[in-house]
C-alpha cells in the first residue's frame, strides 16, 4: 500500500513539471511541441496569437497571427496566404532538419519558412512583438523572422525596406478580398531613388506616393498624424522605413483591399478600429489625377487646373472632367524659340506656387537654393525647381507629373514660363517700374533744358530713388513709415553727382550671359559680382544686391552717391546702375588685374 501511494506521489510530481515546462513554453513551438488545428501558441507578454483560422466567409484554413487581447480578430500575418488548407487537419512542426513548416492531413508541405540550408536544434517563438521567428538554439540566433516576410501590416518594429546595392525589397501586399488573404492588386514600398519616396502601385503602376522624405517627414502628406513615421538610409545602402508606438497602443498601418494605406488604432470604447489618417482621403491623392503639368485642389471645383503657362492638351476633354490628357506649355520657353530659329526675346522665369506636393522624377542636387535657380534656368529641358532645407535642391526636366496643392505644409515650387506668361501681379510691377524710369528720365530732361545741366546731374538720382521708392510702396514691398526716408532722400539735392547712365536689366542679363555662374567673379555683403561684356564689347563688373541682403534702397543709392562723386583715376570707375523691378545693381568697369591685398601683401 505504501508503495503504491509512493508512485501516485511520484506521477504528480512528473505531471505537475510536465505542466510547468508546458506553461513556460506557450510561446514556443519545437520538434516535441508542434500546434495542430485549432491549437495556438500566445506570445509571452500576451498580445498576439499564432493560430489556424479562416476569414469571413470562406471554409479555407490559414495559419497566421492575430492580436490576442482585443474582440476582433484582426489578422496582421498569414502564412499560407497562397496556398490555403482545405480542412482542418493543419499541422505546424519543426522538422528534422530544424526548419518550421506546415503540413496538411497528407504529410504534405504547405508552407515553409524560407532558410537555405538546415538549422538543427531549433525552435520557433513568437514574440509580443507580434514577429515569429526560428531560432537557432545553440547560439540564440534569429535565422529567419516573418518581418521580413509582412503581408498587409506594419506593425511597430517592423521594417519595410528597399536595399540599392542588391535590389532586395521588403514590402506589403494587400489581401485580395476580405476573405481571401492572397495577394491583391496593391503593392506598398521605398522607391529606390536619390529622393525616398513611399509608393503605392496598383498592378504595378504608381497608385499614391508620399513625396520626398525630407529628415522629419514626407513633404508630400498633408498631416501631422503619421509623425510616428521614420526613413532611415544604413551603411549597406538599405532605405528601411519604420514607426514607433510611443504609447504602446494598439497601433498599426494597413493597407486595404481598395489600396488605401491606413493608420488605425484601437478604441477600447467603441470595441473598434478608428482610421487616423490614410492615403486617399480625396481624389487628388490618386496618382496622376490631373495629367501631365496639371495641378489637383481638392478644394477646388474642378479639381484640376493647369499650371501657370500651360493650357489643356484637350480642351473638350478637359472641360468634360477627363484630365488624363494634361496639360502643355502655350507659350514657348526662350530656349525653345531660340533652337527653332526665332527671336529670343525676354528671359524665361519662374512662376513660384506656395504649399504644393512637388512632383514626381526630381533630380537631386546639394547646392544652395541660389545655385539651384541658377542651375535650372541655365538647362532648358528644366521645366522646375523647388528648394526644401531638409532635401536640398531638386529639379525636373521633361513633364511634372503628380503635382498638388495643399493648404498647409508642402514645399514652394518654382515652375518656368515664357516671359510672357509670368503672374499679373508681376506684369503689372514691371510696367508701374518702366513707367516710373520712364517719366523720371522724361522729367530730368525738363529740367535740364529749363533749369541747366546742374539740376539735372542732382536730379536724376533723386527722382529715381523718390519714385523707386513708391514703386516698390504700391506693391507692399516699402516700409510704411516713408517720410523718414523722403526726408534723407532731400539731402541728396546738394550733392553734385555727375551724370550716371541707366542699364537695363535685359542688357545685363545679356552681358553676364544671364548671371551664369562662370561669370561669378565673387561674393560679397552686398550680393554676388558678375563679369560681363557689353554690345559694344566694353567688359564690365556687375554688382548685384542679393534679397538677403541686409542693405537696402538707403545704402544702395547711397554708394551711387558716394562713388559717382569719386572718380579718380586710381580708382575704379562707376559706370551706372539697374534700378528695374526689384532689381538693384552697380555696373563698374571691369579691372582685369589682381585685387588690391594681392599687390600689398604679396
Amino acid at each position: 500500500m505504501g508503495l503504491v501511494r509512493k508512485n501516485n506521489l511520484l506521477f504528480v510530481f512528473i505531471l505537475c513539471c510536465i505542466c510547468l515546462e508546458s506553461d513556460s513554453a506557450t510561446d514556443t513551438i519545437t520538434s516535441f511541441q508542434p500546434i495542430s488545428d485549432p491549437g495556438y501558441i500566445i506570445s509571452n507578454g500576451s498580445s498576439f496569437r499564432l493560430g489556424f483560422f479562416s476569414p469571413v466567409d470562406s471554409t479555407s484554413r490559414y495559419l497566421g497571427i492575430w492580436y490576442n487581447n482585443i474582440s476582433v480578430t484582426n489578422v496582421v500575418w498569414v502564412a499560407n496566404r497562397d496556398k490555403p488548407l482545405q480542412d482542418s487537419s493543419g499541422v505546424l512542426n519543426i522538422s528534422a532538419d530544424g526548419l518550421l513548416v506546415l503540413l496538411n492531413g497528407q504529410k504534405e508541405v504547405i508552407w515553409s519558412a524560407e532558410v537555405t540550408t538546415s538549422v538543427p536544434n531549433s525552435s520557433a517563438q513568437l514574440l509580443d512583438t507580434g514577429n515569429l521567428v526560428l531560432i537557432k538554439n545553440t547560439t540564440k540566433t534569429i535565422i529567419w523572422q516573418s518581418f521580413q516576410l509582412p503581408c498587409d501590416t506594419l506593425l511597430p518594429m517592423m521594417n519595410i525596406s528597399t536595399n540599392l546595392t542588391t535590389g532586395n525589397k521588403v514590402q506589403l501586399t494587400s489581401w485580395k478580398s476580405l476573405s481571401d488573404p492572397s495577394n491583391g492588386s496593391f503593392l506598398v514600398g521605398i522607391q529606390p531613388l536619390d529622393l525616398r519616396q513611399v509608393f503605392i502601385w496598383k498592378d504595378g503602376s504608381s497608385y499614391w506616393r508620399s513625396g520626398p522624405w525630407n529628415g522629419q517627414v514626407f513633404t508630400g502628406i498633408q498631416t501631422t498624424n503619421n509623425s510616428g513615421l521614420s526613413l532611415v538610409n544604413d551603411k549597406e545602402r538599405t532605405a528601411s522605413l519604420s514607426f514607433s508606438d510611443v504609447n504602446n497602443s494598439l497601433l498599426h498601418f494597413h493597407l486595404n483591399t481598395q489600396g488605401s494605406m491606413e493608420q488605425r488604432s484601437w478604441d477600447h470604447v467603441k470595441g473598434d478600429w478608428e482610421v487616423m489618417w490614410a492615403t486617399l482621403q480625396s481624389d487628388c491623392d490618386v496618382y496622376g489625377k490631373c495629367g501631365a503639368f496639371g495641378i489637383c485642389n481638392s478644394q477646388s471645383s474642378p479639381i484640376c487646373s493647369c499650371l501657370i503657362g500651360f493650357e489643356p492638351n484637350n480642351t473638350e476633354e478637359w472641360n468634360r472632367g477627363n484630365w488624363t490628357g494634361g496639360c502643355v506649355r502655350s507659350t514657348p520657353l526662350q530656349c525653345e524659340r531660340v533652337a527653332a530659329g526665332g527671336e529670343a526675346g525676354k528671359m524665361d522665369w519662374f512662376q513660384t506656387m506656395n504649399m504644393i506636393k512637388v512632383p514626381d522624377f526630381a533630380d537631386f542636387s546639394s547646392v544652395s537654393e541660389a545655385d539651384c535657380k541658377q542651375q535650372c534656368l541655365q538647362n532648358c529641358s528644366c521645366t522646375a525647381y523647388a528648394f526644401d532645407s531638409g532635401t536640398g535642391c531638386m529639379s525636373w526636366t521633361g513633364r511634372l507629373i503628380d503635382a498638388q496643392k495643399f493648404s498647409s505644409s508642402g514645399v514652394d515650387l518654382n515652375v518656368r514660363v515664357a516671359n510672357t506668361k509670368l503672374e499679373t501681379k508681376q506684369d503689372v510691377k514691371k510696367i508701374v517700374t518702366i513707367t516710373v524710369i520712364v517719366g523720371t528720365v522724361s522729367s530730368a530732361i525738363c529740367t535740364y533744358c529749363g533749369g541747366g545741366w546742374l539740376n539735372f546731374k542732382v536730379n536724376i538720382l533723386t527722382k529715381i530713388r523718390k519714385n523707386f521708392c513708391y514703386t516698390l510702396e504700391i506693391t507692399h514691398e516699402c516700409s510704411v513709415n516713408q517720410q523718414g526716408k523722403r526726408k534723407e532722400s532731400d539731402n541728396l539735392n546738394q550733392a553734385e553727382v555727375q551724370e550716371l547712365p541707366l542699364f537695363t536689366f535685359e542688357k545685363l542679363e545679356s552681358a553676364t550671359n544671364n548671371f551664369h555662374l562662370s561669370h561669378k567673379l565673387g561674393q560679397g555683403g552686398f550680393g554676388p559680382v558678375y563679369r560681363g561684356k557689353l554690345s559694344d564689347g566694353q567688359e564690365i563688373a556687375v554688382k548685384r544686391l542679393s534679397r538677403t541682403s541686409a542693405q537696402g534702397l538707403e545704402e544702395f543709392m547711397n554708394e551711387v552717391v558716394v562713388i559717382s562723386k569719386l572718380q579718380h583715376r586710381n580708382l575704379v570707375r562707376l559706370l551706372g546702375c539697374c534700378v528695374e523691378g526689384e532689381e538693384r545693381m552697380l555696373i563698374y568697369e571691369y579691372m582685369p588685374n589682381k585685387s588690391l591685398d594681392a599687390f600689398l601683401f604679396g
